[in-house]
């Protein structure tokens, strides 16, 4: 099986993930910069969200890349990671219009928790169906931001309910972690670069 149609399909869930987030936000009522204070936390809550989006969506590409081969369990694992992905538009919109919840907070946090969960099974899914000896296995190694990432997602979840800032800002940290594209994939591909 090829993969070229399972990049398409997840781009194309990807792109209206991202369009559902644009639309859940609202305009100011007023016409001066002051009507955007109320809005801010919506509003940042949009940029944090996409942000990881566009993570997911552009370290997938390169791990597909990396890939050779796929099969049914792959492409279940995929699945997977979408469906947790299709739900960061709801908690986006949550935690944007309660911003100091502790609830909303947590849930925003879970729901990337179980995206990064779901990304290690797609990945190790892939492993499989490509070998313990492929380039993407060498690239996927031990991992280690995708470890990191888990226990800043698991602290900032249990954080929430003592401040939702702090919680926060772990999220954002493990953004920053992510920022730049995963370059294990990278290499695997083309080896030159380095």
């Amino acid at each position: 099986m090829g993969k070229g149609r399972l990049e398409a399909f997840s781009d194309g869930v990807i792109a209206v993930i991202i369009t559902i987030m644009v639309l859940e936000l609202k305009a100011p009522h007023g016409t001066d910069l002051a009507a955007l204070a109320p809005l801010a936390p919506g509003l940042l809550s949009y940029v944090l969200s996409f942000v990881y989006v566009g993570i997911y969506w552009n370290n997938h590409h390169h791990m597909l890349q990396a890939a050779q081969h796929i099969d049914g369990r792959v492409l279940w694992a995929n699945l997977h990671l979408l469906f947790w992905l299709s739900l960061v538009p709801f908690t986006t919109g949550w935690v944007g219009e309660n911003p100091a919840a502790a609830i909303p907070t947590a849930v925003y946090g879970g729901v990337f928790l179980m995206a990064g969960f779901a990304w290690l099974l797609l990945q190790d899914a892939l492993v499989k169906r490509n070998g313990a000896d492929s380039l993407l296995a060498r690239a996927v190694g031990r991992d280690l931001k995708g470890k990191l990432s888990a226990l800043l997602y698991a602290s900032a979840i249990l954080l929430a309910f003592f401040k939702a800032w702090i919680a926060d800002v772990l999220y954002v940290l493990v953004a920053l972690i992510w920022f730049v594209p995963d370059q294990r994939f990278e290499r695997s591909i083309d080896p030159i670069r380095d």
